[in-house]
């Protein structure tokens, strides 16, 4: 019996491949089929793996998926989350099987890549301009009547260079298009809701296009201000939600409904809630979250972020860490510094540094939390540095459970995850595509 739920994906060739000797992570001396992981009897704790060790907990991966599905529900909503953030078959299954819409993805190797697992339906978060990934994309469909893809515009040259490329192809249905409404000196999109409808205009007389929907995303909009941030993000969300009004009212929509799109990972809440009332145009509106974070969540920046919105929903449980790195204790050169076998390469540095959480000895009873003060305070390619207390007892060959902060930048330094159950024997491995 499977410990995630597959959504129906092509996941065999991934239990049925080699993992070779020198896979991150992995105490292999040998090659190994990947579905015999979960019989090898390893547990991290008695230090059966080679470290360092990314681990997915699943009990904290399965009250997400849990966790997201109800949200979704409470707000009438659906969930394609942003596959870019773990690139795994395996969770996008789990993902799909637990009520997701469909999966966004930022690139067209991506798109390629969640197809050839059976990946149904996906948003590209992103302008395709690139010769090569329109016809790529384009053969897609044509290749699988059944694949639907949306993708985004921003731009008239865009808008030219699809519909050029569409009616080219002898594709038999149309591409359909989200207008993307920017944020000025922010990243791609439209810089006002006057271009929005403009462009949105040139899309729904353009050959082999059809305009789907409107889309942007506030998570540009994170500062250290939330007040001035929610009011930003509020504003931004009802422009979105007026240009739809505005160009549902010119007749502009194709298709059986209107799509309303945002929701990175920080203020999901304040999407749904913006999106929820959206109603008396003259098709359903279907309001798609994109977070792709929530599925891990992390111990620095997502988890503060969704402790406040925790608070503004009034939840008692929100969502729970489920991604650590952990390393092994490879010098004590001096009374307060520990250095671990765990690096840049290893764990993300961008949105903050690891949070060493626990340490534990092999063959003691289990982790202690690490004293106040213990926190990694810089990283070198491989190896981190652990100012501890003076007196703190970690030794050479003691281990280290760290969280992490930004899981997207995590993932993509692995190509094999260990599931773990909350004692730490390893259950099965999880693979990513990047």
């Amino acid at each position: 019996m499977s410990i995630l739920p597959d959504g129906g994906l092509q996941l065999a060739a991934l239990e049925e491949q080699l993992l070779q000797p020198g896979t991150k992570g992995l105490p292999i001396a040998e090659p190994l089929r990947q579905h015999m992981i979960g019989v090898q009897r390893w547990n991290v704790l008695a230090a059966d793996t080679s470290f360092p060790v990314a681990l997915l907990k699943t009990s904290s991966l399965l009250h997400n998926l849990d966790w997201m599905h109800a949200f979704c529900a409470r707000f009438n909503a659906v969930l394609a989350p942003h596959g870019k953030t773990t690139m795994s078959p395996q969770l996008f299954g789990a993902q799909l099987a637990n009520g997701a819409w469909g999966i966004t993805l930022a690139t067209a190797t991506q798109v390629l890549a969640a197809a050839r697992f059976g990946v149904r339906r996906v948003l590209l978060a992103n302008e395709l301009v690139a010769p090569a990934d329109i016809r790529a994309l384009l053969y897609l469909m044509q290749d699988d009547p059944g694949f639907e893809l949306y993708t985004l515009a921003d731009s008239a040259d865009g808008v030219r260079r699809l519909s050029d490329a569409v009616v080219a192809s002898g594709l038999d249905r149309p591409l359909p298009l989200l207008v993307e409404l920017g944020i000025n000196g922010k990243r791609a999109g439209c810089r006002s809701p006057d271009d929005a409808l403009t462009l949105a205009r040139l899309i729904a007389n353009a050959p082999g296009l059809q305009l789907a929907g409107i889309e942007g995303y506030e998570g540009l909009l994170v500062s250290d201000d939330r007040a001035a941030d929610i009011e930003r993000v509020n504003a931004f969300l009802a422009h979105i939600a007026q240009l739809a009004r505005q160009a549902d009212a010119e007749g502009l929509f194709g298709g059986p409904r209107i799509l309303l799109s945002a929701g990175g990972s920080s203020y999901f809440d304040l999407v749904a809630r913006g999106f929820r009332d959206v109603d008396g145009l003259s098709r359903p509106v279907l309001s798609v979250l994109r977070s792709g974070c929530y599925l891990t969540s992390d111990h620095g920046h997502y988890l503060q972020m969704t402790a406040e919105l925790d608070e503004r929903e009034h939840l008692a449980v929100g969502l729970k860490p489920a991604l650590e790195v952990w390393s092994i204790v490879l010098s004590r050169p001096e009374p307060t510094l520990a250095i671990l076998s765990m690096g840049k390469r290893d764990a993300s540095y961008d949105l903050g540094l690891p949070h060493a959480l626990v340490t534990h000895r092999p063959g003691d009873a289990g982790p202690v939390a690490l004293p106040d003060g213990a926190r990694i305070e810089k990283m070198n390619d491989q190896h981190a540095y652990l100012r501890l207390p003076e007196g703190t007892d970690v030794r050479v060959g003691d281990l280290v459970g760290c969280g992490i902060s930004h899981p997207c930048t995590t993932f993509d330094k692995w190509p094999v995850l260990l599931l773990v159950d909350d004692d730490y024997n390893v259950q099965r491995a999880i693979n990513t595509i990047f």
